[in-house]
């Protein structure tokens, strides 16, 4: 669906008015559900999305294991799709929705016209950049310098944070594929802190103690 004048309300960091004008002009809204795929690895990038609701997970796969790269969410966009597209590259990741979201759309062919043109697309482009590499050095550092099991631990405290609950609904399999390792190696973590009862075990739920 098209999208109107109102988005903008969500989009106050692109001050041009000529700007605007350009994405009411090419950009399109769309829904997506969770569990959609919005780009595969090895796929040509033809449209880039900005997130407006809910999120997108961005993450690498080699045979059956994953490593998370980082959660595209609200005003956010993907900076693995802006490079490969501004590049005229294929993509290196996979996107999936993780919750139901809204994105705005519009040609990958423009990315490289509007970053000359349009200095608030230039900086919103730019401090993506800075975002994303500060998180991947935060998580390269976890992997280095942390054992898994405080990793595992880390991770559900910042869930339960952000979720505001001591009650988090991942599998282990789904708990492995966000830290990058197996889900042998997760259950045994994880049957380690319930016994420390740091946790409490349930199917697909883990309680934060």
């Amino acid at each position: 669906m098209n999208i109107d004048a109102d988005l903008f309300k969500k989009l106050s960091f692109f001050t041009e008015p000529e700007f605007k004008e350009e994405l009411l002009k090419h950009g399109q809204l769309a829904s997506f559900n969770k569990g959609d795929v919005i780009v595969r690895d090895g796929q040509y990038v033809k449209f880039l999305p900005i997130v407006l609701k809910g999120a997108i997970r961005v993450y690498q796969q080699k045979e059956d294991r994953e490593i998370l790269l980082y959660y595209v969410r609200a005003e956010e966009t993907c900076t693995m799709s802006l490079a490969a597209a501004y590049f005229n590259n294929q993509s290196s990741s996979h996107g999936i929705v993780t919750e139901p979201a809204e994105v705005l759309i519009f040609p990958a062919s423009l990315i490289d016209q509007w970053q000359l043109k349009y200095p608030s697309w230039n900086r919103y482009v730019m401090n993506m950049f800075r975002r994303r590499y500060d998180e991947l050095i935060n998580s390269f550092e976890g992997i280095v310098f942390d054992p898994i099991s405080v990793r595992v631990l880390e991770y559900l405290q910042n869930k339960a944070a952000k979720e505001n609950s001591s009650t988090i609904e991942i599998s282990h399999q789904q708990l492995a594929s966000e830290l990058g390792t197996t889900r042998v190696v997760i259950s045994r973590i994880l049957k380690d802190h319930e016994k420390q009862q740091k946790i409490k075990l349930y199917r697909s739920r883990i309680e934060l103690l």
